[in-house]
């Protein structure tokens, strides 16, 4: 194939088969966009961000256009790929095994060694011959071979490892739009054109700009160093920046630049080939005491030799039997056999005073334990993080995704009065709610959700001729539970999204514990729909949903907005205590209705979105996900403990629900005086109580990340720490 201006073909002249052509002009004006990130050329010279993507041949709602056959797809993605560039980088090329061998050489206490064992080689020869004056000269240069050696084939082979994790971490996973569905893609087949889905804690993957977004806050702190965040207003064109990060809300992009074509490429590709390399402290601390010992064995070595040249020419005393000095009649031959016997005994003091086999012990036991370590799949970056956590006594573990499984199932719930405790149970009762309640059950978790539904189909059949059609849930591990929950219970997630339209959004974060969407329906009525923690969307409710149940099945059953008494309320606390208490993550879901211009609104100047009304809810359901603990876990609490480590668990859950993993986890036991405390208690704590409290603090609930590192700061006599990130 060869490659035309904005055109690729293949070699005998055919074009691909979808036939698409960029003009130079848009390719030049894709570069000037990059480089100045001027939108008034995307406003004037392209028409808008619509005429930006029909320059791209791509659509701002089903992205990149998909074709049936996956030799075409590949080959519209190359073509894309030689016109705009690939979302790579160069990277350095690994140093060789001769190169870390090289490196060895270069250490302190090697060299030291090195100058001691070519002078005990010369004068052990010179003194006793070359039968037996090698001996000491050749014994430290063995030790120093073994030590180069050994430390060569460690630090190449834990190199190596570090390539192949590198290409791991890198290949991190993409939401993209192609053909009207969602799919996941490796970062490095982001092409120019592509539709990005964004989602809090993202970083986005590249430059482009934005098609729509609810409540997006992104963080440029990386380019700008500034600790505001920047939130780019829907209404308004804006550029988002390859590895900001996306801090609050969700939302879609246009790729316009990947790869060197931006500045986070060009700025990785520096980072990358930086070869610049840090000592670990044991590395310090051995060099300074080779220093140390170096400088004190050649001080005495030197006093020593000084001494013994004085005395013996003064004719004192011989040394080592050499005849004593008598000026005149010493012959030149002794008096060299004499001095190189006294350099000789200052050799000899130097070599004692450097240990040369403490190199090769350090590097013998760091060897032995990286390779313990890496039977056990644990690979660390850096030697100074081995050393720290060598000394560690307590671990604090978050829960989701390391304690446990992150995978989530909803096993339990509460709804419009009725607690659920099996599936077909949920399913009977879901299945005769009134229609008006389900389509409202349904809505809060459909719209209210930064996760989709994607139907698929497969052949199946004797002759592979007939369909079978599939779904496929994607989102968070909580999204996908609440999802899979309503969809079992015959909701239509397409249809319920169509049947009204986003109006406001505000999304869930670490702090808040919740999420909210109001949606307008077709007759004007405005729903804003909340859930998150049950507690919390619980203390924000005054009201609640009952249902008028009918004897008779089969009538048409009824439901009212009820007010909730201080009865009816501790009542719905003890049935989240009891999920809690069950290892369930509690999610609850309330609603109100209000007409559309009631909800408040905030200048834009600050930068601040609408806010929803979050007091007089109707709870409307909660559900009890069960997320199941890993089952290593137990077994590697009790192994950590036994050797001295104190594990302490740090969740975004409520108390019940984290003291009863920790209980399953072997962290908390029923027997001992520890603590399990939530995190605004554990703020509320002056310093001193900290101090006294932390060492029988199990578990911290409802955590925020302010918390966490509270906590690792708290100094604690006699701890070391380490936290999982």
């Amino acid at each position: 194939m060869t490659f035309g201006i904005g055109l690729l073909i293949h070699a005998d002249g055919s074009q691909y088969s979808n036939n698409v052509r960029f003009h130079p002009d848009i390719v030049t004006s894709v570069a000037i966009i990059l480089q100045t990130r001027d939108l008034e050329i995307v406003q004037k010279k392209l028409g808008g961000l619509q005429g930006l993507a029909s320059e791209l041949h791509t659509n701002l709602i089903e992205g990149l256009p998909a074709t049936a056959d996956s030799h075409d797809s590949t080959d519209v993605l190359l073509h894309r790929k030689h016109v705009f560039g690939e979302n790579a980088y160069p990277r350095k090329k690994g140093k060789t095994f001769w190169g870390f061998l090289w490196e060895a050489c270069h250490d302190t206490t090697l060299i030291i060694l090195m100058l001691c064992a070519a002078f005990s080689l010369g004068f052990g020869i010179k003194s006793d011959g070359i039968k037996e004056g090698w001996y000491d000269g050749v014994s430290i240069a063995i030790a120093i071979l073994l030590v180069i050696v050994v430390t060569g084939v460690s630090n190449y082979r834990q190199s190596r490892q570090f390539e192949r994790l590198s290409e791991e971490r890198d290949n991190i996973q993409v939401q993209v739009t192609r053909g009207g569905h969602r799919i996941t893609v490796p970062l490095v087949d982001i092409v120019v054109g592509d539709l990005v889905q964004l989602n809090i804690g993202d970083q986005v993957p590249a430059d482009g700009l934005l098609v729509q977004g609810q409540s997006l806050s992104i963080d440029e702190s990386s380019f700008t160093g500034e600790s505001e965040y920047y939130m780019p207003d829907p209404d308004e064109q804006a550029f988002l920046r390859s590895g900001s990060k996306v801090q609050d809300g969700y939302g879609s992009m246009l790729v316009t630049g990947i790869g060197m074509n931006i500045e986070w490429g060009r700025m990785m590709a520096i980072l990358s080939n930086d070869s610049v390399t840090e000592e670990t402290p044991l590395q310090e601390r051995l060099s300074a005491a080779a220093t140390l010992i170096g400088k004190v064995g050649l001080s005495v070595a030197l006093l020593v030799l000084i001494i013994l040249i004085v005395f013996y020419f003064t004719g004192h005393s011989s040394s080592s039997g050499d005849p004593k000095f008598v000026a005149g009649e010493t012959s030149a031959t002794d008096i060299m056999d004499a001095l190189v016997h006294i350099f000789s005994i200052a050799v000899t003091i130097v070599v004692v005073a450097v240990p040369e086999g403490l190199p090769l012990a350090v590097t013998l036991t760091l060897t032995y334990s990286m390779r313990k370590m890496m039977r056990d799949n644990a690979l660390v970056r850096r030697l100074v993080a081995c050393e720290t956590m060598g000394s560690a006594t307590t671990i604090f573990s978050d829960k989701t995704g390391t304690l446990t499984m992150n995978q989530m199932t909803v096993v339990k719930s509460w709804v419009a009065g009725k607690t659920l405790t099996s599936e077909v149970e949920e399913f009977e009762f879901l299945q005769m709610l009134p229609s008006n309640l389900r389509s409202l059950l349904f809505q809060g978790i459909a719209q209210n959700s930064t996760g989709s539904v994607e139907a698929s189909s497969k052949q199946c059949g004797p002759n592979n001729n007939e369909k079978l059609m599939q779904v496929e849930v994607v989102g968070s591990p909580t999204e996908k539970a609440l999802l899979c929950w309503a969809l079992k219970a015959g909701m239509n997630f397409q249809a319920t999204r169509s049947e009204s339209s986003i109006v406001q959004v505000e999304t869930f974060n670490s702090a808040k514990k919740r999420a909210g969407v109001a949606v307008e329906t077709s007759n004007k009525v405005v729903f804003v729909h909340w859930k998150g923690a049950a507690e919390i969307i619980l203390s924000m409710c005054n009201k609640w949903v009952d249902m008028d149940l009918q004897t008779n099945y089969a009538a048409e059953q009824t439901f009212s907005e009820r007010l909730m008494s201080t009865e009816k309320k501790q009542e719905l606390h003890d049935i989240i205590e009891s999920m809690a208490s069950c290892s369930l993550r509690c999610v609850a879901l309330a609603y109100t209705t209000l007409p559309l211009d009631q909800l408040v609104t905030e200048g834009k100047a600050n930068g601040r979105s609408r806010s929803l009304p979050d007091t007089d809810l109707t709870f409307l359901a909660v559900v009890g996900i069960k997320d199941p603990c890993r089952p290593s876990v137990k077994k590697a609490v009790s192994t950590v403990k036994a050797a001295g480590v104190t594990v302490r668990m740090v969740a975004g859950d409520n108390l019940a629900t984290g003291k009863a993993i920790a209980l399953e986890c072997g962290i908390l036991t029923m027997a001992s005086n520890q603590m399990a405390v939530e995190g605004a208690v554990f703020r509320d704590w002056t310093e001193h109580e900290r101090k006294e409290n932390l060492p029988r603090v199990a578990v911290i609930a409802r955590a925020l990340p302010s918390d966490k590192l509270l906590l690792v700061e708290t100094p604690i006599h006699g701890r070391g720490s380490g936290s999982n990130r």
